[in-house]
């Protein structure tokens, strides 16, 4: 195996401070033995993978003539803590990009925005430690609502990574948000299936090669637009634009009304979560297919029976949202 070494005689003595930096900048100027050209040696090697920043794109090249394009609103939020009653925004993100929606690919120039706002109360150490957002810089902010309501009214979708954490945040501070179909790249993707081994934004970032400092919504927000530019496996389609597409689709939340008991374990190992204040066993299913086929399990492994369940429709307007959606029962 050879190895790279600056110094091939051990007995040299070491460089004077001036020598060591002229050594240093001729490292990373030299050609040969530029950081690209280390990288790019380092990648070609089987026993090394090599990260590269991530560069936010601003412009992603000419809109096709005649391209049938939808825009979507990439958006993050900092908040002071993780519950929307109680805790408020701190810093709101957002790209406004067209997408191609027959190559699934952003077009044309991007518009960023990003501000903070004075949530009216200290931020806590753990949020300041997690965002690097402090007081200071938060103190008499307060964000642009004209602004945030034209970039939404222009959106066809709005996107999130965790649209069930951010989209409560923003409805409750700008109304305008309920009247948009969301997307949740966290939830309305399949990860595991497309072979990551985690579906948090900074693994799916550096799967793709790329690095960055996290939890600051704008960076977020690039990191997230350009994941999302990668084929979904065993598809044509971007991973953008499945979920574009998915925004037809309602999903459902199924509730295993009046479930035996000793089901519980089957259901548990199903994904089944507990409901203590309503005493049901519920999961969330992401389209029509999955939900016959929840009813097809239910009757066979858990009643056993004829039974009824308690569907609730959550369509791109409610979904990933607090507000509830159409109720009805199913027979099994």
């Amino acid at each position: 195996m050879t190895q790279l070494s600056m110094f091939t005689d051990d007995a040299a003595p070491a460089p004077t401070p001036a020598k060591a930096t002229k050594a240093k900048k001729s490292l990373f100027t030299d050609d040969a033995l530029s950081p690209e050209a280390m990288a790019v040696a380092l990648d070609a090697h089987p026993d090394y993978r090599v990260l590269r920043r991530l560069v936010p794109r601003l412009d992603y090249g000419p809109v096709p003539e005649g391209a049938k394009t939808q825009r979507v609103l990439v958006l993050d939020t900092e908040t002071t803590g993780l519950d929307h009653r109680q805790e408020r925004v701190i810093e709101l993100a957002m790209l406004s990009v067209l997408v191609d929606m027959g190559t699934g690919l952003p077009v044309g120039p991007v518009t960023v925005f990003e501000a903070f706002e004075d949530p009216g109360k200290p931020i806590s150490p753990e949020v300041q430690a997690l965002t690097g957002i402090t007081d200071d810089d938060v103190r008499g902010q307060r964000i642009d609502d004209a602004q945030v309501r034209a970039l939404v009214q222009a959106a066809d979708v709005v996107l999130a990574h965790n649209a069930g954490f951010d989209r409560p945040f923003v409805e409750a501070r700008w109304p305008e948000f309920e009247d948009k179909a969301w997307a949740c790249s966290f939830a309305g993707m399949d990860w595991k299936a497309q072979g990551a081994g985690s579906a948090k934004l900074e693994f799916l970032a550096a799967e793709s090669g790329w690095f960055y400092d996290a939890h600051r919504a704008q960076v977020d927000c690039h990191a997230l637009l350009q994941v999302l530019t990668a084929p979904v496996k065993n598809s044509p389609n971007t991973r953008l634009l499945h979920l574009m597409q998915g925004t037809a689709q309602s999903r459902y939340k199924l509730r295993a009304l009046g479930a035996p008991f000793e089901a519980k374990d089957n259901l548990k190992a199903r994904g089944y979560r507990w409901d203590a204040e309503g005493r049901v066993w519920w999961c969330t299913l992401a389209n029509d297919a999955a939900l016959a086929a929840e009813a097809d399990w239910l009757k066979a492994h858990v009643y056993l029976r004829s039974a009824r369940v308690q569907v609730e429709q959550l369509n791109s307007r409610v979904q990933f949202s607090v507000r509830p959606g159409e109720v009805s029962m199913r027979e099994l």
